[in-house]
């Protein structure tokens, strides 16, 4: 089944505006209470492949939000912002170049996002159509997702964190982007018998994006896998040995060792490991090493995808998204949305997919359905991993 870009029937039901409005809110103030936090110079960063400069990020998820939301993607409808294009598209502005074009100062870019945002609000004060249904869904949940890159971009820059779901609250603790649950009690691993699964969204089952089109059914053979992520002690286990027979290179970006105590850094603050909570800031290519020695393997999108539809008694969510062994890839009946860009040129076989959820991720992305991906090398996001038995 392919879906045309004109057509948004399938996409339904929609959420009422009522609860767009507050969701909207919700994820702006959000935006707005992390802009704030930012200290005279720090938004100042050098040159990195994995981090965008934190001004041009604020300018591009107003951007986002109005090309989307009130020029319904249609670059013939004018930006209010000057020369908003050729500054904010992501797909036009090279990484690298986001450091070097001159971009409006941040009270222009702030009042840009204020007018946008408001200018969404007013109108879900009246119907929406299903197209204009659609695009608020997907300003917001872009929004979302950029509010938890901004989280991952704090813990890289050591900054403090005070981001936070309501910006009234206190700012979360270290202890809050964790699920610390019942991590502390023995792994073991559940055996999941063969059978078929249906992987991907059905037409007519709210939002998804584009990734996720079309429901398929998947054979998947008998498989074991652990109950909890691999633990900060099991990860030590491994990394100490490495350490023991010449791999200086296997240290997590994170941690550091003084007086003989490891100690792990949560945004700008050095804790002492937690050694039975779930090891996070691993790439791909370090959880498949440790698989390696560790006699495992990483699960595939089918299998952790299966796990997330057991009864939760069974298994420990991480509270972090969890790599798969499987390539990021389109699923039969693929076609592109509206926004081109948001899949089909990661489908390289140069991206890997997770499954899962951080704590940084708001509820309404918390689909067992939803196909987060990133380089295998990549670790600066909030992820972790369990394994499978050979």
């Amino acid at each position: 089944m392919v879906l045309e870009a004109h057509d948004f029937s399938l996409y339904s039901p929609y959420p009422k505006a009522q609860t767009l409005s507050e969701w909207l809110k919700e994820s702006h103030r959000l935006t707005l209470h992390i802009l704030d936090a930012l200290k005279p110079g720090q938004e100042n960063v050098l040159y990195s492949p994995t981090l965008n400069p934190p001004y041009w990020e604020f300018g591009h998820i107003a951007w986002f939000h109005e090309l989307w939301a009130h020029r319904l993607g249609n670059f013939s409808n004018l930006s209010i912002l000057h020369q908003a294009d050729q500054l904010f598209n992501s797909a036009l502005v090279a990484h690298r170049d986001r450091w070097q074009i001159e971009i409006p100062d941040i009270s222009r870019i702030r009042a840009y996002l204020e007018t946008i945002y408001q200018k969404t609000q007013d109108k879900l004060q009246s119907s929406l159509s299903k197209q204009e249904a659609y695009y608020v869904q997907l300003v917001i949940f872009h929004q979302d997702m950029h509010n938890e890159a901004f989280a991952y971009m704090w813990q890289a820059l050591g900054y403090p964190w005070f981001g936070g779901s309501d910006p009234d609250n206190e700012p979360p603790t270290s202890n809050n982007s964790f699920s610390t649950g019942e991590l502390g009690h023995q792994s073991e691993d559940i055996l999941v018998a063969s059978g078929s699964l249906i992987l991907g969204a059905k037409p007519n089952s709210g939002f998804i994006f584009d990734n996720e089109k079309w429901s398929h059914g998947v054979h998947v053979p008998e498989f074991q896998i652990a109950s909890l992520p691999v633990l900060n002690a099991d990860y030590l286990e491994y990394v100490e040995h490495q350490l023991h027979v010449g791999d200086s290179q296997i240290k997590p970006a994170y941690w550091k060792k003084d007086s003989g105590h490891w100690y792990e850094r949560h945004f700008d603050d050095w804790q002492e490991i937690d050694l039975a909570r779930p090891v996070r800031h691993i790439s791909q290519l370090a959880a498949q090493d440790y698989c390696r020695w560790a006699r495992r393997r990483l699960p595939t999108e089918y299998e952790l995808f299966s796990l997330m539809n057991q009864p939760s008694t069974q298994w420990q969510p991480a509270g972090l998204w969890e790599w798969t062994g499987s390539t990021f890839a389109p699923f039969p009946g693929f076609s592109t949305d509206p926004y081109v860009e948001y899949s089909k040129p990661w489908f390289d076989g140069n991206y890997r997919v997770l499954k899962g959820f951080s704590s940084f991720t708001p509820p309404r992305l918390r689909r067992t359905g939803f196909r987060n991906f990133f380089g295998p090398d990549r670790f600066d996001m909030f992820c972790g991993f369990r394994t499978c038995a050979l």
